[in-house]
C-alpha cells in the first residue's frame, strides 16, 4: 500500500488494517492502529511504519485510546518468504530470547550486522527493538487480562529485570504497569489468577468460520487433544517445559485458557496459538480475491472466514503428515494414537488430566527410539517415519517457522517417503504459506469433483494466488460435506435434515468427537 492508499484506510477508520501498519503523528508524539476513532490527523503530519517496534524507536508512544498493540499480527509475515518475513517468524516464536541474535542470524544465514541492517531497512527496526515491542504487547495483554503479579507479568512477557519491564511499559504507553492495569475495562471482573493459570483473550479479525475446530477435532489424538464444536485442548511441549491449554470461541470472543505453564514459555505459546488458529489473517482479502472465482466463488460466501491451520511444533507435524500420507484422516488418526504410547505420561494431578490428557506427543527421540514397535501399516511407511524421526533427533534435519518454502524443500525432499504433498502440506501449515495448491490430494481432488466446469480458469488456482492455500480448505470443506452426506443418506422420517444435525451437534457435549473428514 502507498501512503495514499493508507490515509484513505485511516481516514476510513477501517478496522481491517489493524496490526498491519502504524500510524505516528508528528503533532501529538503518538501512533494509532488504523481504526482509531479520533480525529483524523492532517497528511503533512502522517508517517507510517511497517511495525510498532520502528514507530517506538522513532520517539512515539502508543495512544491510550485505541490501543495499537491489542490488535492482531500482519498476515504479511507468512506472505514474505525474504528475510524479514523468516526473521519476524522466529521472533514471534521466541528465537531471540533463546538463541540471542547471533544465533538468530545464523539460522537465517546472515551475519548479525547484516540482518540488523536488513530489518532496519525493511521494518524500520532491529531485531532486539522488534522483539522489545512483541514483549511489550504480550506485558499489555496480562496486565489488562489477568491478576498476576507485576514480576510474574515481567517475567512472563520476556524481560530480563523489573527494572526492564517498568521503562519499557512507560515509555511505550506513557504509564506505569499499575497505571495500565488500571485503566482496563475488565478489571472490575477479574478475579485471582495463579501464575501458572490464567486466561486471555485472543484478537483476529473478523469474520472466524468455527469450522477449523472440526477440522482439528477430525485429527485430535487421544490422550494428548481434545475438541468439540468450538473448543480445543492439548498438552504440548515448550522450551521451559510443558503446557496444556485451551481455546473456545463463543461466538463472538476466541478465549485461550493455559492450565499449566512455566510463564516464560507464554509468549510462545500465544505465538503458537495464533499460527494454530491462523489469527493474523486477513479474511476480507482473502474472500474478496477467492470469490472471484466462479468455482468455489459460492463456497466463500456461504462459509467467510475460513482459516488454514497451523502447527504448535514443526517436528510433530512432518511425523503426522508422513503417516497421514496415502491414507484417510480415520486411519491416520489410529495410527497417530498407536504411537502416541511412546510419548511421556504427565504425572497424577497434573491440569491436564481433568481434561482427559495425559501424555505428550511423542518426540523425534522417542519415536526413534519406540515407534517400530508401535508403528503399523506398510513397512516402507515405518522405516520413512523413524528415519525422519532419527535425522531430527540427532540434528540432521532442522526446521522450523524461519524456513521458506524453498530451503523447507531442500531439506524434506531427500528425505524416503517424503515428496511434494508433504512439502507442500507442512509449508502450509508450519509456515503459514498462504499460496499452496496441493492438487495431488485425495480430498482436494474429491472436492474439485463437485464443483461445475468453468472453462478458462487455470486447474493449479494460480488466479486466486496468493491465497490457494485458503482455496484449498474449501475444496477440503466442501470433500468433507459430500463424505458426511454419504453417511448420512437420504432425509427420512427420524433422521435429521442438515440443519437439525447441524443444531443437534451445538448440543452435544463439547468434548465429544464430531466426525472425520478427508483432508
Amino acid at each position: 500500500m502507498d501512503f495514499w492508499q493508507r490515509y484513505r484506510a485511516i481516514d476510513a477508520r477501517d478496522p481491517r488494517f489493524d496490526g498491519q501498519f502504524y500510524t505516528a503523528v508528528r503533532s501529538t508524539g503518538i501512533y494509532c492502529r488504523p481504526s482509531c476513532p479520533a480525529r483524523t490527523p492532517k497528511p503533512e503530519n502522517v508517517t507510517f511504519y511497517e511495525t510498532s517496534a520502528a514507530a517506538h524507536e522513532a520517539g512515539y508512544r502508543a495512544c491510550k485510546r485505541c490501543l495499537p498493540e491489542a490488535v492482531p499480527g500482519t498476515p504479511a509475515w507468512n506472505m514474505r518468504s525474504d528475510v524479514a518475513g523468516r526473521a519476524m517468524r522466529l521472533i514471534n516464536d521466541g528465537a531471540l530470547s533463546r538463541f540471542g541474535v547471533e544465533g538468530l542470524a545464523n539460522k537465517l544465514g546472515y551475519s548479525s550486522r547484516q540482518l540488523n541492517r536488513i530489518l532496519h531497512h525493511e521494518l524500520g527496526a532491529g531485531p532486539l527493538s522488534l522483539a522489545r515491542a512483541s514483549r511489550a504487547q504480550t506485558a499489555r495483554s496480562l496486565l489488562v487480562s489477568t491478576a498476576i503479579k507485576l514480576s510474574d507479568v515481567a517475567f512472563a512477557a520476556g524481560f530480563n529485570s523489573i527494572r526492564q519491564f517498568n521503562d519499557t511499559i512507560s515509555e511505550v504507553f506513557a504509564l506505569t504497569p499499575t497505571a495500565l492495569r488500571a485503566t482496563a475495562a475488565s478489571a472490575r471482573q477479574r478475579g485471582a489468577s495463579h501464575a501458572t493459570s490464567l486466561t486471555l483473550n485472543l484478537p483476529y479479525r473478523e469474520p472466524f468460520d468455527r469450522g477449523i475446530f472440526d477440522f482439528l477435532a477430525a485429527r485430535a489424538i487421544p490422550g494428548i487433544e481434545i475438541a468439540g464444536v468450538d473448543s480445543y485442548s492439548r498438552t504440548l511441549r515448550l522450551p521451559h517445559g510443558d503446557a496444556v491449554f485451551t481455546v473456545e470461541y463463543d461466538g463472538g470472543t476466541l478465549t485461550l485458557a493455559v492450565g499449566a505453564l512455566d510463564l516464560h514459555d507464554l509468549p510462545v505459546l500465544l505465538s503458537r496459538v495464533r499460527r494454530l488458529f491462523d489469527l493474523d489473517a486477513d479474511p476480507v482479502a482473502v474472500d474478496e480475491t477467492l470469490a472471484l472465482d466462479a468455482r468455489i466463488g459460492g463456497s466463500v460466501r456461504e462459509i467467510p472466514g475460513i482459516r488454514v491451520p497451523g502447527a504448535v511444533d514443526p517436528q510433530e507435524l512432518l511425523v503426522r503428515a508422513m503417516i497421514g500420507q496415502q491414507i484417510t484422516v480415520a486411519a491416520a488418526r489410529t495410527a497417530l494414537s498407536q504411537l502416541s504410547d511412546a510419548g511421556t505420561r504427565l504425572p497424577e494431578g497434573h491440569p491436564a488430566t481433568t481434561l482427559g490428557l495425559d501424555r505428550l506427543f511423542p518426540t523425534a527421540e522417542e519415536i526413534a527410539r519406540s515407534g517400530a514397535g508401535l508403528l503399523r501399516g506398510p513397512r516402507r511407511r515405518t522405516d520413512s517415519v523413524l528415519a525422519a524421526a532419527g535425522a531430527m533427533a540427532g540434528g540432521e534435519l532442522d526446521f522450523d517457522y524461519g524456513d521458506d518454502r524453498g530451503t523447507l524443500a531442500d531439506k524434506l525432499l531427500p528425505l524416503p517417503g517424503v515428496g511434494p504433498w508433504t512439502v507442500g502440506y507442512v509449508a502450509m501449515r508450519v509456515l503459514g504459506d498462504p499460496d499452496i495448491f496441493l492438487a495431488n490430494d485425495a480430498a482436494v481432488r474429491n472436492g474439485l469433483k463437485r464443483l461445475e466446469a468453468v472453462e478458462g480458469l487455470p486447474a493449479d488456482f494460480g488466479n486466486v494466488s496468493p491465497w490457494r492455500s485458503y482455496a484449498t480448505m474449501h475444496l477440503w470443506r466442501s470433500a468433507a460435506a459430500q463424505a458426511a452426506a454419504k453417511r448420512m443418506g437420504p432425509t427420512s422420517p427420524g433422521r435429521p435434515t442438515a440443519t437439525a444435525g447441524a443444531r443437534a451437534s451445538q448440543r452435544r457435549p463439547r468434548r465429544q468427537q464430531p466426525a472425520s473428514f478427508p483432508g
